[in-house]
Parts: C-alpha cells; sequence; structure tokens
C-alpha cells in the first residue's frame, strides 16, 4: 500500500488553526496571527516534501468512494506545482496580514477566513476527479465572497461579493454539469481516466462536457464580459487582492489545464478559447493603460493576463500556459500586496528629462529590429526547426511586439544614447527569458501534458488573426503620444476607462441580485 500524497495534510492543518477563530473573531486575537503564519508555512514545508515524494515515487492518488461523485486527490507534477506556488504565497500574504490587519474590529475573523479559502484552494490545485473540482470551486467561492464582504457596511464590497458569487457559482453549476457529461461518455470520473479515454474518442457528450467547461473557465478567469467583478477587487483589504492570484483567479487555467486531452480534443472549444482569450487580453490591456487608481489598474491587467492565459491554453501550448500562473501570480501578488507604497516609490524615481516620443519611422525599425532579434535567438535556441510548433513561435511574436515597444523608445530622435543601450539590453534579455523559460517550461510539465496539436486551417486562420491583432495594437500603443492629445482621442478615453460601461451594464442587470443591506 503506497503512502498517501503528503500535501493532502496540508489543508488539515490550515483548518485545525481556521477554527480557532470561531472562538476569536475580535481584534488583536493572540495568538491567533502568529498561529495562522505557522499553519500556511506547514502547509508549505508539505508541498515541499510532497515534491520530494513525487521524485522518490511518482504520481500517486488517494480515491475515496466511487462512481460520479468519486473524491480524488491526485499527486503528479502539475498538482505539486500549483500546491507549492499556493501554499508559498499563501504563506506571504499570511505573514503581510498580521500587521496590515492589526487591530481591526474582525481580525480573528478575517485570518479564519484566509486560512480556510487557502485550504479550499490548495484542495482545488489537488483534485483528481470531477466531483473533487466540483467541491474545492464552491468552497473557494463561499470563501472568497466572505473576504469580500468583510467590510460589509461598503455598498462597492456588497456590489463586488454579489457579482463575483453569481458569476463564479454559474461556472460551478457548468461544471457539476460536464462532470455528468463526462461519466455518461466514459464512465468515469477521474480526470486521468478522462484523459485517457478522450484521446481514444470524443462521443456528443464528451463534447458538451468540453464546451460547459471551457464556458466555466472563462467564467473563472473573469473573461469578457463577465469581468466586473475583478475591477472591484480592492473593496476587499489588500490581502485578499494577493491571495486572489493565489490560484483563484487563475483557477479556470487550472481547470483547462486538468482537462487538456479532452479540451484539445475538441478544435470548436480551442477556437473559443483563442478567439475569446486573445480578445480579452487586448480589451484588459487597453483599459488598464486608461486607469489611474494603482489597485484598479492591477485589476484591469489580471483581465489581460488571464485572456492571455486562456489564449495559450486555445493554441495548445499547455506547459507555457502553467509557467505564465506561476509567474504572474508571483508577480500580482508582490504588485497588490506592495501597491500601498507605489505612489511614494514613482515619487521619488529619478527623472532624468522629457518622455523621448518616438515617430513613425521608428516605431517601423523597431518593429523590424524586434521581429530579427527574436528570429536572432530563436535560432540560437534551436526553435526554427522543421518540427518545432507553429503556435509557439506565434506566441514569441506576440510577446516581441512588447519588445518593439521598449526598441522604439530608444530610438525616438530625442532619446539619449544611454536609452537606446538600456532598451536594446532589456529587448535581448526579454527574448533570452522568452526562449530560455520556454525550454524549462518544456523539461518541467511538458512529459505530462499534451503535446501542441498540428495546426489546420482554421488554426492557421487563427494564429495569424491573433498575432496580426496583437501587432496593431502595439503599433498603436507605440503611437500613443502622438495622437493621445487630439480631441477624439479625448473622448475616447473616457469611454476606456469605463470599460466601454459593461459593469455598469452588469449591475443593472443583476439589481435583483444586490442586497439592500449587510449580510
Amino acid at each position: 500500500m503506497s503512502l498517501a500524497p503528503l500535501p493532502i495534510l496540508a489543508p488539515l492543518i490550515l483548518l485545525s488553526v481556521a477554527t480557532l477563530a470561531v472562538s476569536r473573531p475580535g481584534p488583536r486575537p493572540a495568538p491567533l496571527p502568529r498561529l495562522a503564519e505557522a499553519a500556511a508555512l506547514g502547509a508549505l514545508a508539505l508541498s515541499g516534501a510532497g515534491i520530494v515524494q513525487l521524485a522518490l515515487g511518482g504520481p500517486r492518488d488517494l480515491v475515496l468512494g466511487g462512481g460520479p461523485a468519486q473524491i480524488t486527490f491526485r499527486l503528479d507534477a502539475v498538482s505539486a506545482t500549483m500546491t507549492a506556488l499556493v501554499a508559498f504565497v499563501g504563506w506571504i500574504v499570511l505573514r503581510f496580514s498580521r500587521s496590515y490587519l492589526d487591530g481591526e474590529a474582525r481580525e480573528g475573523r478575517f485570518h479564519g477566513l484566509m486560512l480556510a479559502t487557502l485550504a479550499a484552494v490548495l484542495l482545488l490545485v489537488q483534485a483528481g476527479s470531477m466531483a473533487s473540482l466540483v467541491v474545492a470551486f464552491a468552497a473557494v467561492g463561499l470563501g472568497l465572497r466572505q473576504l469580500l464582504l468583510f467590510y460589509p457596511d461598503r455598498p462597492e464590497a456588497r456590489r463586488a461579493a454579489a457579482k463575483f458569487a453569481l458569476v463564479w457559482h454559474g461556472g460551478d453549476l457548468l461544471l457539476a454539469l460536464a462532470g455528468a457529461l463526462f461519466w455518461l461518455a466514459f464512465g468515469t470520473a477521474g480526470l486521468a481516466g478522462i484523459g485517457q479515454s478522450a484521446q481514444a474518442a470524443m462521443p456528443l457528450s464528451a463534447q458538451g462536457a468540453v464546451a460547459l467547461v471551457v464556458l466555466a473557465a472563462a467564467l473563472k478567469t473573469a473573461s469578457f464580459p463577465l469581468h466586473g467583478w475583478l475591477s472591484e477587487v480592492m473593496e476587499a483589504p489588500t490581502p485578499v487582492s494577493a491571495l486572489l492570484h493565489a490560484g483563484i483567479v487563475n483557477a479556470g487555467g487550472v481547470l483547462l489545464i486538468r482537462l487538456a486531452e479532452p479540451v484539445q480534443a475538441s478544435p470548436g472549444a480551442m477556437a473559443a478559447l483563442v478567439m475569446l482569450g486573445g480578445f480579452t487580453a487586448l480589451f484588459g490591456a487597453t483599459v488598464m493603460l486608461t486607469q489611474s487608481a494603482i489597485k484598479t489598474a492591477l485589476a484591469w491587467s489580471t483581465v489581460s493576463q488571464m485572456g492571455f492565459m486562456l489564449l495559450q491554453c486555445g493554441l495548445g501550448l499547455w506547459a507555457l500556459a502553467l509557467l505564465h500562473i506561476v509567474a504572474h501570480s508571483l508577480y500580482k501578488a508582490h504588485a497588490f500586496l506592495g501597491s500601498g507604497g507605489a505612489v511614494q516609490a514613482v515619487a521619488a524615481t529619478r527623472r532624468p528629462g522629457p518622455v523621448a516620443v518616438p515617430g513613425l519611422a521608428a516605431v517601423g525599425k523597431a518593429f523590424a529590429l524586434a521581429l530579427v532579434l527574436y528570429a536572432g535567438v530563436a535560432a540560437g535556441f534551436g526553435l526554427l526547426g522543421e518540427h518545432k510548433p507553429p503556435q509557439a513561435l506565434a506566441l514569441g511574436a506576440i510577446l516581441v511586439f512588447g519588445v518593439a515597444y521598449l526598441v522604439a523608445q530608444g530610438l525616438a530622435d530625442a532619446a539619449p544614447a544611454a536609452l537606446t543601450r538600456r532598451t536594446a539590453l532589456a529587448s535581448l534579455g526579454a527574448a533570452v527569458a522568452y526562449f530560455g523559460f520556454h525550454l524549462l517550461a518544456g523539461a518541467l510539465w511538458g512529459a505530462y501534458l499534451p503535446d501542441p496539436p498540428v495546426p489546420g486551417a482554421l488554426e492557421w486562420a487563427l494564429i495569424v488573426l491573433a498575432v496580426t491583432s496583437f501587432g496593431l495594437v502595439a503599433v498603436a500603443q507605440a503611437l500613443f503620444p502622438l495622437w493621445a492629445h487630439h480631441p477624439a482621442a479625448t473622448g475616447l478615453r473616457v469611454h476606456v476607462a469605463n470599460g466601454f460601461y459593461l459593469n455598469a451594464t452588469l449591475d443593472r442587470l443583476i439589481g435583483g441580485f444586490r442586497p439592500s443591506g449587510p449580510f
């Protein structure tokens, strides 16, 4: 009899300390804050032990019950990575919360809710069956909703919590229906069994299940047009915004990666992910540039990044999507925790002089040089061979447009030589880092995830559409200083800053669900 996955003990430790919050919900509930941090550190230690266990003994499952309600927790490369990520970010957030929430009226309750929500996320990333996913997703939603309502007297907080609950639990319902359809199609509720069966055949019920999974993932990742709740997370304490990026807002990506085989077996689902993800990425990035509040801009940045992650999944770049989740979680959690000092940091930054504004010629040269740099680095990494997936090269081309923006600043007529050198080195570093991490992701997770599909006519059309769309937006961004002060642009900026009023429309639609007083 093999030993059960050690990381499954981590949620139990967190929940045991969370129960203490019931008796100490008020301010300064010593020693609860320190115990909460210690429990999170223990969860992180167990995640490290799980990595060792995986390296020594290979993947393993803990199975409880049977039939469509089978509860399974799995230790493999994907779950070990996500467990370590969630436990690490959770520990940092709880450590930060000790001082951030010190003296709050409901400080003890906050620590209890944070621990319980973190425990639910750890169960989610270790889930190995559809029933486990549904239960864990529902638990995460319940915990986060209460955290969003930490200041229940704020109408904005109540509205954000109502929108979140509607969207998140709508995804739970879709996921439960998908599990039932997978059971009808394959007679198994385990994710591993579903993946193996999908590679052999995809009956109609399985196709329907995949469609529901894609819709559920879109809801979980705050995709267009139901992204409004994410832009209002600043109504909760800052640690909640940081914890949101530890396996919660990116849980839709985890769901798709866990069901990569059946999703990839559906060309329609892959095409939908490319179109929805690409549009959400462009939409979120555009709105983000017009935001003046730091946390709001970070939230819109997350909308864009989650769209880009869906795009990666739609292209079949599963390992890169997982790498994106890890990198974005670490970066954005740090950004939210540091948002309080961001204004002072910007004010203290030395400003050498006027910003160099590139003209049309400089932008054109920048894009040409960036593409040459990209091709040279890709060739150096051996990624331009005949059998290399074009999806990865297309994704690299999209990312290099950001490099072109840097190069354009250095090629502006007013740019000093030092700026030109810095932008050149930054561009080279970005290109090398992308392909270096590309190879690292393949080495870590490539053997456990499907290879990108061979693109057909539809896939090629979507690749060309995505690259062209991101290229045009990058050019417009690089030329922004030239047309930003035009009267027409000023009027457009107001509409963009309000997200084209989609969030306000959602507010009106759910008006009947919005509570009139504190819960």
